[in-house]
């Protein structure tokens, strides 16, 4: 596993989050990023550590869109591949704003992406020279971000919440799976995959 896996996943491992509107709505059937987003009241037990951790799984749907934005606009991707690069983006996207308004409802201010120059130094999206190349760093930061939500499920002090961070780590998953699968990479033979 690599440092960068360790480091998002003891980030958003280290708090819960009491997000009990979603929870109810899961309850009752609702999904749970539907739910995020139109709860109208402040939510309970969202103090500063609890924004801290959405702020965490924001910046790393920020980090996504980024890298398929920009390796997306590089001219290194063919038709069929930049089409499946926009419909994860747009998954990102989605993701983006359903964590950014649950901040905004636990009284936080949603952290504001990095500029594209130090995504692109952080991401070394420079030294991308070919399809493979943006794939195998899509693939890695995907199963890096599913890693990480898998961690935040094991985390959470209310049990009800446990459906949003699974979608979203599902989501990751699918998405790694599909760019394991156009690296030519075999399906790993060892279960437990993520986490």
């Amino acid at each position: 596993m690599n440092n960068d896996t360790l480091e998002r996943r003891k980030f958003l491992t280290n708090t819960g989050i009491g997000l009990a509107g979603i929870g109810a709505a899961v309850m009752i059937g609702a999904s749970p990023v539907n739910a995020a987003t139109s709860n109208k009241r402040k939510l309970p037990g969202s103090g500063d550590g609890d924004i801290a951790v959405l702020q965490g799984a924001l910046a790393l749907e920020n980090e996504g869109i980024a890298a398929y934005s920009i390796a997306g606009g590089s001219g290194l991707l063919s038709a069929e591949v930049l089409k499946v690069a926009l419909v994860f983006l747009g998954h990102h996207k989605a993701h983006r704003d359903s964590l950014a308004s649950l901040i905004i409802k636990a009284g936080g201010k949603a952290a504001d992406p990095k500029s594209d120059a130090e995504y692109t130094r952080d991401l070394d999206l420079g030294s991308l020279k070919s399809q493979g190349d943006v794939i195998a760093l899509a693939a890695r930061l995907e199963q890096g971000a599913a890693n990480a939500y898998v961690g935040q499920v094991a985390a959470l002090k209310d049990r009800s919440l446990a459906t949003l961070f699974a979608q979203l780590s599902t989501d990751e998953a699918v998405h790694w799976a599909i760019l394991n699968n156009a690296l030519g990479n075999a399906v790993p033979s060892t279960p437990y995959l993520f986490g």
